[in-house]
């Protein structure tokens, strides 16, 4: 029973079918004047659905491609947006830079940061500036914010520079009124205490106030005077009636720089806190000797 009904569902099918094309030969050898008439008829009639159809999956077509585009402009903006203030701390800090080099008018060359010195050593720097730009060993790597090291070799075009992260590094240094003087070197190389200074050597009868601005005193002419160090944060030890030593939060860390500046002129002469625009330079009262 159902193999003769759909016998019969076959026929049906393929008389529709001849029925049509017997149609369309027939409607194509109509001579125009009556070929069109028809033709408009049938679209306002039969194929009115059809075509409004077809109408409506073109807006869809043409909806999706709009909302694709539209959905990869958000996507784009919402990457940017991710690398905004990226960018902008780099702006501040080229900007700094470039404030920085005009206070300074001479004696300086500026350098890109590279990569550290070796994979195993986060300490020190590796600069885009050597022997061809005036660049020689113990010259200061300062940024806008403060000092970054010292340069240990110099190539023909860059430069290998010890932070002042390193165990071996030492500043002779002083607060900000010029009362106190002493050695800064790092707080230890292990631990949360590694990103830290310690102002070495304060008498103990002196007392240094929690964020007194500390900066490089010129003694020993390896740093010139008046570059930021830091700022006082506690006392990190005491010897009874002899001396105090306290913690120094650093100016600036060094995996913060990405561009820096090479001091080139005569080590410990002349005061450079006139050159450095920070929050702690005016800090401290009255100048020092």
């Amino acid at each position: 029973m159902a193999l003769g009904a759909d016998r019969y569902t076959s026929r049906v099918d393929t008389l529709v079918f001849l029925g049509c094309l017997g149609l369309s030969l027939t409607a194509m050898s109509l001579p125009p004047a009556w070929r069109d008439p028809i033709a408009s008829v049938m679209r306002q009639t039969i194929l009115a659905p059809l075509l409004q159809l077809q109408r409506e999956s073109e807006l869809l077509r043409t909806s999706r491609s709009r909302f694709d585009a539209i959905t990869a402009q958000r996507d784009s903006s919402a990457l940017a947006a991710t690398f905004l203030p990226e960018l902008r701390a780099e702006n501040e800090r080229l900007r700094g830079l470039l404030g920085l080099g005009q206070r300074l008018a001479s004696g300086y060359a500026p350098a890109e940061v590279l990569h550290q010195a070796a994979p195993t050593d986060p300490l020190a720097l590796v600069i885009s500036a050597g022997r061809r730009e005036g660049v020689r060993p113990l010259a200061a790597v300062v940024s806008p914010e403060g000092l970054i090291g010292l340069v240990s070799t110099v190539d023909a075009r860059t430069s290998v520079v010890v932070t002042w992260a390193n165990l071996e590094f030492r500043a002779s240094a002083m607060a900000a009124d010029g009362s106190v003087y002493g050695i800064v070197a790092p707080h230890g190389t292990e631990g949360p205490g590694v990103w830290l200074l310690e102002l070495q050597g304060v008498p103990y009868r002196q007392l240094v106030p929690v964020g007194t601005p500390i900066f490089t005193s010129g003694l020993g002419g390896v740093f010139p005077r008046g570059i930021p160090l830091g700022t006082v944060i506690g006392v990190a030890g005491e010897t009874e009636g002899w001396e105090r030593t306290y913690l120094v939060r650093p100016a600036v860390h060094p995996s913060a720089v990405t561009h820096v500046m090479v001091l080139l002129g005569a080590r410990g002469s002349g005061d450079l806190r006139n050159a450095f625009k920070t929050d702690t330079a005016s800090a401290g009262g009255r100048t020092p000797p």
